[in-house]
């Protein structure tokens, strides 16, 4: 097979500058905080990133070297924040890299975060027609593709409205459907399919299998791994900016990175240097305990169980409206439930410079399986300390209904109380 694209020591820095907070005040803030020493009261990055250095540069991508051939499928794997869709950009020539070099070779169409490549005061027609232009395609030959775009998209009533007016779904049906059928040699894909409904992803996922089918080379983002698996051969695996995992097969990729997140997930939270938040109440620990109040290797669906988020607040500052928070995947990438007092009791005001906030479930509603827990607190809309892949959780089938029936776990990840009875 022939090489389309050769990355060779690239790397890309960003400066994280004290202007453009959308606002003069926070500006001036941010500029008074920096020449007293003191942590940006504005930034949205925990001050534990390793990658920010002196003088508030911050390297996205370092010195990342890989070789895309043609009819590859390649996933880009790694956690909110490995610098994924920097790399992708890259690719998609949207941004250049600091250093390094990147040589291709034919086409290459890109779907990346919504609101890129349309103009928003375009129609629909006139977009696919200028994204076919940048891609150096003659008139007739995007209207050879027209309509079949127009319906895959399936938007023809609107193709003449200008996509500024489209709502989310919409845009990514129609900049997908462009993407994918204009024919370019290689096909980057962020993402965005998470925005469609999930009979779109389903018809997205096919195209994917078909333009793989025809030889061409498919680029792709995504936390599902059940996704990547089925549509990827080779997957590269990136951690703060820097490849982990060389290219390798899906199989050994997938199997690395959930790897990774149950060792991150085991390093003590007050030890995580991968955290975000402006943190006055900073999380120490996630446990979760059963009804003897210790931690288990394993749980059952159907048990007594409790949450128990142990926090740091910093004694200088008493908060109000403070909400604690735990999502829960299944593996490390299907979004299940949240858990949080916010809605469930309300808000809690935080006084102590120590304690716990304590989550109990009469019974866990969780079928076998592998999942994640992020855990968050803010308090006033502000985030005050955010940690991904926080805690690892194993759960075996346990007699939820009491009736002796397991559930299979192909049957679904969330268990529902219900009451069923014949009339008539």
């Amino acid at each position: 097979m022939s090489e389309l694209i050769r990355i060779e020591n690239v790397s890309k820095r960003y400066r994280l500058g004290t202007i453009n907070r959308g606002m003069l005040v926070k500006d001036l803030q941010s500029w008074w905080a920096r020449k007293r020493g003191k942590e940006d009261p504005n930034s949205v990055i925990g001050e534990h990133s390793k990658r920010i250095e002196k003088g508030d540069e911050f390297w996205a991508l370092r010195n990342i070297n890989l070789s895309i051939q043609a009819g590859d499928t390649l996933a880009v794997i790694g956690r909110n924040g490995a610098g994924k869709s920097t790399l992708l950009k890259i690719l998609s020539r949207t941004t250049s890299p600091t250093s390094g070099a990147i040589k291709t070779r034919g086409r290459i169409s890109s779907l990346l975060e919504v609101g890129t490549g349309f103009h928003p005061e375009l129609t629909g027609r006139e977009n696919v027609y200028l994204n076919g232009a940048i891609l150096g395609m003659s008139r007739r030959e995007v209207r050879v593709k027209f309509d079949e775009i127009v319906s895959f998209a399936e938007i023809g009533a609107f193709i003449d409205t200008p996509v500024k007016r489209y709502s989310s779904g919409m845009y990514v049906r129609l900049a997908f459907a462009v993407a994918a059928h204009l024919d370019p040699e290689v096909l980057i894909v962020d993402e965005v399919l998470a925005v469609g409904d999930v009979n779109f992803q389903k018809k997205c996922t096919g195209k994917l299998n078909e333009v793989h089918r025809e030889g061409r080379t498919v680029v792709f983002v995504s936390h599902n791994m059940a996704t990547l698996s089925s549509l990827c051969t080779h997957a590269v695996v990136l951690e703060e900016g820097k490849v982990v995992l060389p290219k390798s097969g899906i199989s050994e990729a997938v199997n690395f990175y959930l790897g990774r997140i149950s060792e991150i997930s085991a390093t003590s939270l007050l030890e995580r240097r991968d955290r975000v938040g402006v943190g006055a109440i900073r999380v120490k620990d996630l446990s979760i305990v059963g009804p003897d109040a210790e931690e288990q290797r394993v749980y059952l669906s159907g048990q007594e169980i409790e949450f128990r988020i142990k926090y740091v607040k910093d004694p200088r500052v008493k908060l109000e409206n403070v909400a604690f928070a735990i999502s829960i995947y299944h593996g490390q990438s299907t979004f299940l439930a949240t858990l949080g007092n916010e809605y469930a009791r309300g808000f809690f005001g935080v006084y102590d410079t120590e304690g716990i906030a304590v989550c109990r479930l009469k019974k866990l509603p969780l079928c076998k399986g592998t999942y994640t827990m992020n855990v968050i607190v803010f308090n006033n809309g502000v985030i005050q300390d955010w940690i991904q892949e926080a805690k690892v959780m194993e759960v075996e089938n346990g007699d939820f209904y009491g009736t002796g029936r397991m559930i299979p776990e192909t049957h679904g990840g969330v268990l529902l109380e219900q009451a069923w009875e014949l009339e008539g």
